[in-house]
């Protein structure tokens, strides 16, 4: 049976779809990812294009409210940036509430390039830090 994961963002635009995006596309045999935000908003285009990048198509997600998750049970609730953390409700029935935090790559400046760049940045290192965390957990084995 997947393990069910949640991630949550302030706004469901960059860092939860992507690694919910990442999470079903690497994983998706041993897990199930869904993300939401404290306040939904749209799905980034820029977090779109660079998972395209990788092979990953997430055109068809749709930015979502926590409240949609109300009374379902998860076995992660991953928190990936402050405020979601703090504004994280408690799950209970063995949920475990993790903090992962990562940079937003929808505040970076610059040109276009450099503005893709911490997109590309932002989606490698969401990449490796779930699946190190996956391997910790015991729910993937890259050996």
């Amino acid at each position: 049976m997947k393990k069910r994961v949640l991630f949550l963002c302030t706004s469901n635009s960059c860092r939860s779809q992507m690694a919910e995006g990442v999470t079903n596309h690497f994983f998706g045999d041993k897990l199930e990812a869904f993300s939401a935000g404290t306040q939904a908003s749209y799905v980034n285009p820029l977090a779109i294009e660079v998972l395209k990048e990788i092979g990953i198509d997430i055109s068809g997600h749709r930015s979502k409210n926590l409240s949609e998750f109300d009374g379902q049970k998860f076995d992660y609730v991953i928190t990936l940036c402050g405020d979601a953390n703090e504004a994280c409700p408690l799950y209970i029935g063995g949920t475990k509430k993790i903090h992962i935090g990562f940079d937003d790559p929808a505040k970076a400046t610059g040109n276009s390039e450099e503005i893709h760049q911490e997109f590309r940045r932002v989606r490698d290192e969401i990449k490796e830090k779930l699946t190190a965390f996956w391997c910790k957990e015991k729910i993937i084995n890259i050996n």
